[in-house]
């Protein structure tokens, strides 16, 4: 019987490419006022680089295009500006339904990797704090407890006095999220989103998800069968 659920957030209680388009329009708000350039433009740049695959230099090939000249500095504060931002996002009908159902049967706790200003934005901005007891953003222990590492879920354990096996993992992405868990008699459970950002598949049996779901509506019901 599972008494405990420990869920990722990114891709996995709302589309990281929401985020990912928030972020973009509060660097093209800041851009536009300095180069004067028409409203968007610099966001349609931002957005063909990242649709294109580019999730590494997106501001550097983007201004590159748009024949704007810029140094290390610049970009150094237009990350600032897109981790820093108020996110535009919000958790979907069916998402905040089942965690509202989920939350009154479970103890439920969060566990988050990610740079600290912006993963505490996006907490707030998605009205996590109602629904979870335990909230662990893996960058205030130290970016060397990013998942996979098993600190997170350890604390966890700890403060929700949570048995292992009747502990439940859902995330999404099976290049880390699912290591730890598995290495901990935790139940991993994949969430696949259609518009995820990561798609990444097993790597071998410690990475892979002993059960697998396409819709958090699904969740309920599965958690039964255990």
């Amino acid at each position: 019987m599972i008494t405990t659920l420990i869920f990722d957030m990114d891709d996995t209680l709302y589309d990281e490419i929401d985020y990912c388009r928030s972020g973009f329009h509060a660097v093209d708000a800041y851009l536009s006022t300095i180069y004067a350039t028409d409203a968007g433009a610099i966001f349609d740049a931002l957005w063909t680089q990242f649709n294109a695959g580019n999730h590494t230099t997106t501001f550097n090939a983007a201004l590159d295009s748009l024949d704007i000249a810029y140094d290390k500095s610049t970009i150094k504060d237009l990350i600032a500006i897109y981790r820093e931002h108020k996110p535009d996002i919000s958790l979907d009908e069916q998402t905040f339904e089942t965690l509202d159902t989920l939350s009154q049967k479970y103890s439920l706790a969060l566990i988050t990797d990610g740079f600290l200003p912006a993963q505490k934005l996006k907490i707030a901005a998605l009205g996590l704090g109602k629904f979870f007891k335990c909230i662990v953003c893996t960058e205030e222990l130290g970016r060397e407890y990013w998942k996979p590492h098993p600190k997170g879920f350890e604390l966890i354990l700890e403060k929700l006095q949570a048995d292992p096996e009747k502990t439940a993992c859902i995330a999404d992405n099976a290049k880390k999220d699912f290591i730890a868990p598995n290495a901990m008699s935790i139940t991993t459970i994949q969430l696949i989103r259609p518009n995820k950002v990561h798609l990444t598949q097993p790597q071998s049996p410690q990475t892979a998800p002993k059960h697998t779901i396409y819709s958090i509506t699904y969740l309920p019901k599965l958690l039964e069968s255990f």
